[in-house]
């Protein structure tokens, strides 16, 4: 088995030719946020990831294997949902407050300016739509944030900040387990009308064509 210890933040500092010509591996974020896992590269060798504890691996990054061959990862597609607000009832803003809830709940969240996206959960779904927000389904990349202790957090500089040690574990943090009570509804403060009883507007938050 090939072994790859390297990891190569995007790519940065590869000439162009040398990325298109490197091998590549298709993960999806299961498996990327673990630091040692085996894998087939598209080459057909089986490679030995072996990386720092915590350490992520996300889309576009490069692993340098022991024979110093490339190694780039692709984040492949997977079930998410999309989240995004609804333009008639809501605001922009309601995708900050989605945000902040979800991240209250220690949910890996990948954040975008215009929505936001998460692994598939029905009870969360169900509450972002309470929400006002539209949830779709989708067969997307998924990149999460990394977290303020994350080595390797999506769109970051490539350093860590803060004394906090992972070593206890081969994923990258994303918070704590769940608690049953974390899927508590929020409460939500100023909305003009009440999300106790349903939505009443006469249209659901299941996709971007919802009927009004």
């Amino acid at each position: 088995m090939l072994t790859a210890n390297k990891l190569m933040p995007q790519g940065k500092g590869l000439a162009p030719v040398l990325l298109k010509r490197a091998a590549t591996i298709e993960l999806d974020w299961d498996v990327r946020q673990k630091s040692r896992f085996d894998t087939i590269d598209s080459q057909g060798r089986q490679v030995g990831i072996f990386l720092p504890r915590g350490t992520a691996v996300r889309g576009g990054d490069v692993l340098v294997a022991e024979d110093g061959s490339l190694i780039r990862v692709i984040a492949s597609p997977q079930p998410v949902l999309v989240i995004t607000h609804c333009t008639e009832h809501g605001t922009p803003f309601d995708l900050t407050r989605a945000a902040y809830h979800l991240g209250n709940r220690h949910v890996p969240i990948e954040l975008k300016p215009d929505h936001l996206k998460i692994e598939p959960d029905h009870v969360l779904a169900a509450m972002l739509r309470s929400m006002h927000l539209i949830v779709r389904e989708a067969e997307e990349a998924f990149e999460p944030e990394g977290g303020a202790y994350g080595a390797h957090a999506s769109g970051d500089h490539g350093h860590a900040h803060g004394a906090q040690s992972h070593a206890a574990t081969g994923k990258a943090p994303v918070g704590p387990v769940l608690h049953p009570d974390a899927y508590a509804q929020p409460q939500d403060n100023g909305h003009p009308h009440s999300h106790a009883q349903g939505h009443d507007h006469g249209h659901d938050h299941d996709g971007p064509h919802h009927a009004h």
